[in-house]
């Protein structure tokens, strides 16, 4: 999406970004030529940041966006086909068919609908997972280029080749618009790419920011747009319960110096009840009405640290359970690495010491920071500060997030002096 301007209110700016993959859905529907479409997509937002401040917000803005970038694309037709010679294209599209706006969004009733199948498209399984992730930024979450290239941290051109890339190799594939991917078999590929993007926006990789709230936020927001398209979907509304619980925490996360502040030391009162109220209806709806997940025990598990009103009220029992389900559908290092510090927490620091031994042997974690920061963890509740230090040095060596590294650091001293 087009950089909003200065005298763009938020509400405006809010609904241009619900309303950009629409537009751009109902032109390729139309139309096919995803470049073409964007493009044309992206300068009826620019008119629209130019126009609605001065002359409001019009009665029907789908429509509106829809028939100005209509209007570009016939403009890049016609130009088209005066020097390509092709008078049958631009003769298909008449006058009146550019200058009469529609009295109403006649549109409405697939905007969901072409949502759906932008994301399905964006999503396609063709697509390697970082393509995945900048297209569906890039079409469906209204982000510009450089907006996704500052959040991974590539440059701007880097980042157009990798979204260009992307195009042609869904034009390859033989990819179109009216004919994506079923929901049933893509489902997972999409709720895949939203989870990967609200982790990243959550906890930034690597950065000088833990957070990058544009990602997060977006991920939410297409998450609820598949969520009132599938509301029966369990583990839709489960990876929704899991991002509004986790994000309630986000305002507690860092101090005002940029610090991180780990669970147990940060201050609940200002953890985000509205999210965790909704958070906590959504799972608890999706847990009894829907086949069981690993979204939704995710959610469950953040929803029991949520209701914890102070970190020693957490019931550690109730998620070490729920963790040994969680391994049971997906058993990878991550998951057994979390269940050890349940263990540690339930059965005390040396079990969870013993169960990091498979998760050291794994050559995906091996070297993985967060490894090093909970083996770090559990020597520090032992009470071998020295060896704990040791670790949180090395935790902090390895991670590229300079907030987590500083907070790893801290630990560090903190295990130093304790050794003392």
């Amino acid at each position: 999406m087009t950089t909003f301007g200065a005298g763009t209110s938020a509400p405006a700016e809010d609904l241009l970004r619900e309303l950009a993959p629409q537009v751009l859905g109902a032109l390729i529907r139309r139309y096919g030529r995803f470049d073409e479409c964007e493009d044309a997509v992206q300068e009826a937002l620019l008119a629209a940041v130019a126009q609605w401040p001065a002359q409001g917000v019009p009665a029907h803005p789908r429509s509106w966006l829809i028939t100005v970038a209509t209007r570009r694309l016939v403009d890049q037709w016609r130009a088209d086909s005066a020097r390509r010679n092709r008078e049958a294209t631009a003769a298909l599209m008449t006058p009146s068919h550019l200058t009469t706006a529609p009295a109403a969004d006649s549109d409405e009733v697939t905007a969901d609908d072409d949502t759906l199948t932008l994301l399905l498209l964006c999503c396609h399984p063709e697509l390697p997972e970082a393509s995945r992730i900048a297209l569906t930024l890039r079409a469906v979450g209204g982000l510009s280029t450089a907006e996704i290239a500052r959040a991974f941290l590539v440059s701007e051109p880097t980042m157009a080749q990798r979204i260009s890339r992307a195009k042609h190799q869904l034009k390859a594939a033989g990819a179109r618009f009216e004919d994506p991917p079923p929901v049933e078999s893509a489902r997972d590929d999409v709720l895949h790419v939203l989870y990967l993007i609200f982790n990243e926006g959550y906890t930034a990789t690597s950065g000088p920011s833990l957070h990058r709230v544009e990602l997060s936020a977006e991920a939410i927001r297409l998450t609820r747009v598949i969520y009132r398209l599938l509301p029966d979907d369990g583990e839709v509304g489960g990876l929704l319960a899991l991002m509004l619980l986790t994000d309630a925490r986000r305002p507690a996360r860092c101090g005002p110096d940029g610090r991180l502040i780990s669970l147990e030391e940060q201050d609940r009162s200002l953890w985000d009840t509205n999210a965790i109220r909704e958070g906590i209806s959504l799972i608890n709806r999706s847990l009894t009405a829907a086949k069981l997940g690993p979204y939704q025990l995710q959610a469950a598990i953040a929803a029991v640290h949520a209701e914890a009103a102070q970190a020693s009220d957490t019931d550690w029992r109730q998620i070490l359970a729920l963790y040994l389900v969680l391994e049971r559908f997906t058993p990878t290092p991550i998951v057994r690495l979390n269940r050890a510090v349940a263990t540690a927490m339930v059965h005390g620091p040396q079990a969870g010491l013993d169960l990091l031994t498979s998760v050291e042997s794994d050559s995906r974690t091996a070297t993985y920071h967060r490894l090093a920061a909970v083996r770090a963890h559990m020597l520090e509740l032992a009470g071998d500060f020295e060896a704990a230090e040791r670790n949180y040095l090395l935790a902090a060596r390895r991670t590229p997030s300079l907030p987590e590294r500083r907070y790893l650091e801290l630990r560090a001293a903190r295990s130093g002096v304790n050794r003392q």
